[in-house]
């Protein structure tokens, strides 16, 4: 990893310490949700925290769907980062589903024990939030730099200020300062599609009774030819409601588009799924839409002392792995882990890099597996049945473990 340059002559506000956990300074950029669970993790070892999120918005209000695995959630309330009162929507199993040839009606593929935790990510990010106590949050407060002192340690510049810690996470995403300085040789690299994500009102289902019964049991996997959709539902911001939240993979509108994005998913649900799911996606007004090109990269080695990468920050994954906020949780309880165990700020960090660089590289490769075989090379849908979708999904696994594959594992 290649040195960053110095800055000479700062004095640090506070000395700086030689021991893991009380008296350590640490820097987190970004203040999202693998911000605020870095943050957790690092001030429960006894340092003290300060947080830089670059916006100065409502980050509460970001409403899409994200799933965790069942027994992260239950290791995250009992080591306290969630709140078990947090609103879940926990389904079982998964459902895959694909449009009958030359009609418009749906026909059961499988199904998989495949149990999952969706969460809906501000409501997620907000209980992280208010479980960080202690931490320095300052918001609207984009770093522009990071650097090593040449005392040890490393410096944090913004527009306003400038401050020394002895560790530095980053934690600010594709666009990641931090990376950018010590790991300035890895790059994105796209994938030939996108994914649309999008929340709709649950009253969508009002006239698709037999659809809202299943998705409260399960969650949803629909194939078609050369891409999929995914639907299941996430508590609404409103305590005790639900949205349907969903991610449509395919091909990006065409440079001639210029309708909506509501009208392009809208045209793509319509030639692409059976008639009562295409009705769903069109019926309702979107709380939620967004259209992300889909892309990876892993850091071959995601600490080197004074630095620190998680979440996104140190790796993406295509979304078919279901990986981007539990990969980052997963980085918070490592953290911590390494800061109890280790006698210096260097050891935990190299600790934190033994146990999680290899997770970030089995990711990309397991997303690149799912990407090629869900979207790029769709099978033969129409002709899966429980034992061909079985077959398939250890095929693409090639042994590599997801839990969205919960039967196909076994």
């Amino acid at each position: 990893m290649p040195d960053v340059k110095m800055v000479a002559g700062h004095q640090p506000e506070k000395a700086v310490a030689d021991v893991t956990g009380a008296g350590l300074r640490v820097g987190v950029v970004g203040g999202s949700v693998a911000g605020c669970a870095l943050a957790i993790a690092a001030v429960r070892s006894g340092a003290d925290v300060t947080v830089y999120e670059r916006s100065d918005g409502a980050l509460e209000d970001r409403g899409f769907g994200i799933v965790v695995p069942p027994p992260l959630h239950a290791e995250l309330v009992g080591a306290g980062y969630l709140d078990a009162g947090m609103p879940t929507a926990p389904v079982p199993s998964r459902v895959w589903l694909t449009g009958e040839p030359g009609q418009r009606t749906a026909r059961e593929l499988a199904r998989q024990p495949a149990a999952v935790t969706p969460c809906h990510w501000g409501l997620l990010w907000r209980t992280l939030r208010a479980r960080a106590d202690g931490v320095t949050y300052h918001r609207g407060r984009p770093v522009t730099e990071v650097l090593r002192h040449p005392s040890g340690g490393a410096v944090i510049r913004t527009a306003e200020s400038e401050a020394r810690y002895d560790i530095v996470v980053g934690a600010d995403g594709p666009r990641s300062v931090t990376r950018a300085a010590v790991a300035p040789q890895v790059r994105p690299v796209p994938a030939r599609y996108v994914v649309w994500r999008g929340t709709l009102p649950l009253d969508v289902l009002a006239a698709h009774p037999h659809l809202g019964e299943l998705v409260r049991t399960a969650w949803i996997t629909l194939g078609f030819q050369g891409g999929h959709g995914v639907f299941y539902l996430i508590p609404g911001a409103v305590e005790g409601s639900r949205l349907l939240a969903y991610a449509l993979y395919g091909p990006p509108p065409p440079p001639s588009w210029t309708a909506g994005r509501e009208e392009y998913v809208r045209r793509v649900a319509e030639e692409h799924f059976p008639a009562d799911w295409a009705d769903v996606v069109g019926r309702g007004v979107h709380t939620s839409l967004a259209c992300h090109d889909v892309a990876d990269f892993h850091v071959p080695r995601v600490a080197e002392p004074p630095f620190l990468l998680a979440g996104d920050a140190a790796s993406i994954t295509r979304p078919h792995t279901a990986s981007g906020a539990t990969k980052a949780l997963q980085d918070a309880l490592c953290l911590e882990r390494a800061l109890r165990a280790s006698s210096s700020a260097a050891e935990a960090l190299r600790r934190y890099a033994d146990e999680r660089s290899d997770e970030g590289a089995r990711l990309v490769a397991l997303g690149r597996r799912l990407g090629q075989a869900m979207v790029e090379r769709t099978p033969d849908w129409a002709a899966m049945g429980p034992v061909e979708v079985a077959e398939w999904s250890r095929a693409t696994l090639d042994g590599a473990a997801s839990y969205l594959y919960g039967g196909a594992e076994r």
